[in-house]
């Protein structure tokens, strides 16, 4: 296997690649002038954060909790970032497009991704890296891109952010998501 084929599915890559994906979405949808294309490139931002969070919090907090100093205490924070995230995506659901308090709503959420993605790559990352070794990040990465095929790609404020829910209900509730993407024709790629 060659070096780009590793990077492609350790964790710390997909997750540093999803970073950039995300805040460009973010970024596009801030400067369009068409509305239609700013509603299509937010839910394409915010379906991509949400298979994130969620594959995150299945795969990559357990190894923070278990291998980093301080792990336990840092998945809390992320998880309060999540928190966040998932409220504000909810409100961008229900915002028109065209609207000034949409614009800001996209800001806001481009804010504390940029805030969350800066914390995660510059501390959290690479510990993980330090802590765990290059097949195990391998392992969780093929775990994410997994999890991430069957996450949810709308947000959900009153959902748990845990392991067991997102193993156990997270699939069916993706599953009707993406049935509702598919029927309205919303855009999540």
């Amino acid at each position: 296997m060659n070096e780009s084929a590793h990077e492609s599915t350790d964790v710390v890559s997909i997750l540093t690649d999803d970073h950039r994906e995300m805040l460009e979405l973010l970024s596009r949808a801030e400067t369009t002038l068409d509305a239609d294309d700013r509603r299509d490139l937010t839910d394409a931002a915010i379906a991509e954060v949400m298979r994130h969070a969620v594959a995150e919090e299945m795969f990559v907090y357990p190894e923070m909790e278990k291998h980093l100093p301080g792990g336990t205490e840092a998945v809390e924070h992320d998880k309060e970032e999540h928190d966040e995230i998932v409220q504000v995506m909810k409100q961008l659901e229900g915002a028109d497009a065209a609207s000034a308090e949409f614009t800001s709503l996209v800001k806001k959420l481009e804010d504390l991704l940029r805030h969350h993605a800066d914390d995660e790559e510059s501390e959290q990352f690479p510990a993980l890296r330090t802590h765990l070794g290059h097949d195990r990040l391998v392992e969780v990465g093929t775990k994410v891109q997994a999890a991430k095929k069957l996450a949810p790609t709308r947000p959900h404020p009153s959902a748990p952010h845990s392991e067991l829910f997102h193993k156990t209900v997270g699939p069916g509730i993706g599953m009707v998501d993406r049935l509702r993407d598919a029927l309205t024709g919303r855009r999540t790629d």
